[in-house]
């Protein structure tokens, strides 16, 4: 691994979370497909030798709960699932190398031979711990198995994971007042032999690497809470029949933890890939083992796994460690949350059976805010996006120019491409190689945005419809230009839209695959003569999406109107977010509003504080003064990035101490995440919000 920019002489890995095999797709599912996958192909055009694997998470308890409900085995249902997946991304041309399973022969056979190793190096060792048992139904309860209370922070919680609360992954034997699932009778705790990794031995090296690590900044903040307090070690054995079965005969009845073998399906189906191909065109062992470039792209829900347990199951069994992790926000439909029980979802099929084409798709959930920010997706959204950006920006600058060019010169007229037009292109490739070492998959695709914008503005500003008859060859240079124009956006926008581009790079008389090219044929001359070009993109129409809502509305009373059950939408590598909160009934008077004392204030200093999880101490300037104020937010925000922000903070509000720590004010954000609010302008620290 190293931490040059990218291209690197090292073979490159991308990853993404699998998904688990448990139920259909829908476009929030997609975002990080389609993001490994333009992310994967933007690194094939700087140069990089890049891998782009994946495969369905297939073993685990939901898995099991749910085949048994429908009366098949585990196997069966998990495959289903598989085989629907690995159909269903093509369509999307989210293109894997590699896209395997986890119990296939090859990573079962991978996944025991590093637990082995593990146990020879002296990472694993047996504990008794109290596990879950329904003496009714004379069975152990593993995970999801089992529901309780969280000890953490009382919320409602599975075996595994307090989805409900703190989001704290749980141990074995934690969940307080437990229940079965089976009977729903109330469980008990015996004692139990199981296997443990001691992630705790790692300690020091977690604390080393998690300082290396690039991505995105909640990747890299989020698991300090783990690695910097008390790391607990890792139960990695379960009482069940489906999984891999633990190696070796003394534990012949337990089978793996699900986030075992889970990521090492990532190095197996890296391995697949190179039985495929051969070693000559992706040496999996120099990737995984001696020098790759590993990159992960995955939910912000799995961020622990991948941070703290993944890269200490790596360096135990001696592979390389990840270079960067990608987390990304989750996704909403219409400001609530996707909900798989009430059928409030935009399904992966829907969305093509609608005639709508995956670029579209691909552009919004790539360039529709930071990849570690939540995006809302609605059809309104979708349509102002496609029309405004899509059509109006990059469609009408190609097919305008390129029609120009095709009825006055019947192609790429005979001249050089100017310095402006060169200067302005070699910027856009510029802007595209450091979004992609900035792990920025938005800023990648803006690049080519950015420069259809300005093609429209170099075309309309030197009008060549007025040129052809007083200056022909001035004409012939600005039309020049904007071939070129064309040319490097097909180039630079394919990771994104990779169909669409393909349709442009042949319609300009190109031969090949736009995919093949690299980022500096942007500048490489096109071809001297093209037929008439077509529109690449089309209006969506208001009618359309007044349709499409209709649907999704009439859709979500017929399923509310058969069933009142709960949801259970969030999983491993699934998890929706929870609807939004209603609006409060209770009104306030103007006068009672003016009462709070809302002030814009500046972030002089921002850091941890000591034992507490998500508490950081910030000293802020409000004009007047400086205040300390602490905020729920050291897990959220990379604290070092705060210094010289703006802020709004309730300024009349009393003291508190918070951790031993006085508080003199509150600082305002939105949401789960804690979305700072800030100033539209550059307004003045101490200025009132009114």
């Amino acid at each position: 691994m190293s931490h040059e920019e990218f291209p690197t002489e090292n073979p490159a890995v991308v990853t993404c979370g699998l998904p688990y095999a448990n139920g259909d797709l829908h476009i929030g599912h997609l975002r990080t497909y389609v993001g490994g996958d333009i992310y994967s192909r933007s690194l094939r055009k700087l140069g990089q030798e890049t891998a782009f694997v994946s495969g369905s998470d297939m073993h685990g308890t939901p898995v099991a709960v749910n085949a048994e409900k429908e009366g098949v085995t585990p196997e069966e249902f998990a495959l289903r699932h598989h085989e629907k997946y690995e159909a269903t991304f093509p369509r999307f041309d989210i293109d894997f190398d590699n896209y395997g399973h986890t119990h296939d022969e090859t990573n079962t056979e991978l996944t025991q031979d590093i637990v082995r190793t593990l146990e020879d190096e002296g990472y694993v060792y047996e504990k008794e711990i109290p596990v879950a048992y329904d003496p009714d139904a004379d069975q152990w309860l593993p995970d999801r198995f089992v529901e309780g209370a969280c000890p953490y922070c009382g919320e409602h919680a599975r075996g595994d994971e307090c989805d409900e609360g703190c989001g704290r992954h749980l141990e074995p034997g934690e969940i307080e007042d437990p229940t079965s699932t089976l009977t729903g009778n109330p469980a008990e705790y015996r004692e139990r032999q199981h296997k443990f990794f001691a992630v705790s031995d790692l300690q020091e090296y977690l604390q080393e690497f998690i300082d290396r690590l690039e991505g995105t900044s909640n990747a890299q903040n989020q698991p300090r809470e783990w690695i910097e307090g008390e790391l607990q070690d890792w139960c990695i054995t379960r009482d069940m029949d489906w999984g891999i079965d633990y190696p070796g005969d003394e534990a012949d009845d337990l089978v793996l933890y699900v986030w075992v073998d889970a990521p090492i399906e990532y190095i197996s189906s890296t391995k697949q890939y190179t039985e495929r191909v051969g070693a000559d065109v992706f040496d999996w062992e120099q990737a995984w083992k001696e020098s790759g470039d590993i990159v992960h792209i995955i939910g912000r829900d799995i961020i622990q796994h991948h941070t703290v347990f993944w890269p200490a199951m790596l360096k135990g069994a001696g592979y390389i460690e990840p270079r960067a992790v990608m987390a990304s926000g989750f996704i909403t439909l219409n400001g609530k949350g996707f909900s798989t029980s009430r059928n409030r979802a935009v399904w992966a099929d829907e969305y093509l059976d609608e005639g709508f084409h995956p670029d579209l798709l691909r552009y919004y959930l790539a360039t529709n805010g930071g990849f570690q920010q939540d995006v809302d997706f609605s059809w309104s959204k979708f349509r102002e996006r496609v029309n405004s950006e899509l059509v109006g920006t990059v469609g009408n600058f190609l097919y305008r120019s390129m029609l120009f060019a095709y009825r006055n010169f019947e192609g790429t007229p005979e001249a050089d491409v100017s310095e402006e037009v060169r200067d302005r292109i070699q910027e856009a490739i510029d802007e595209f190689g450091a979004a992609i070492n900035d792990y920025s998959i938005r800023k990648s695709g803006n690049a080519a945005v950015r420069l259809a914008q300005f093609g429209n503005e170099y075309i309309q500003r030197n009008e060549p419809w007025k040129l052809t008859d007083e200056d022909p060859e001035a004409a012939a240079q600005v039309i020049r230009d904007c071939v070129q124009i064309a040319k490097a956006i097909a180039v630079i926008f394919q990771p994104v839209a990779p169909a669409k581009m393909q349709a442009l790079w042949e319609q300009l008389g190109e031969d090949g695959e736009v995919a093949d090219t690299r980022i500096e044929d942007a500048l490489e001359t096109p071809p001297a003569s093209f037929g008439e070009p077509e529109a690449l993109f089309e209006k969506i129409e208001d009618e359309r999406v007044e349709e499409l809502n209709e649907k999704l509305a009439e859709r979500v009373a017929a399923t509310e109107s058969e069933s009142d059950e709960s949801e259970e939408d969030a999983d491993e590598s699934m998890a929706d977010e929870s609807d939004l909160e209603p609006i409060a009934d209770d009104r306030i008077s103007f006068e009672e509003f003016q009462e709070l004392d809302l002030r814009v204030g500046e972030v002089l200093d921002a850091e941890g504080i000591d034992g507490a999880d998500k508490l950081a101490k910030l000293t802020v300037d409000i004009g007047v003064e400086e205040r300390q104020i602490v905020a729920g937010i050291k897990q959220l925000h990379d604290l070092s990035d705060l210094p010289g922000k703006k802020v709004i903070i309730v300024a009349n509000l009393e003291k508190a101490e918070l951790f031993g720590t006085e508080s003199n004010g509150m600082l305002l954000a939105a949401g789960d995440q804690a979305d700072l609010l800030t100033t539209y302008d550059d307004a003045t620290p101490g200025t009132k919000v009114q």
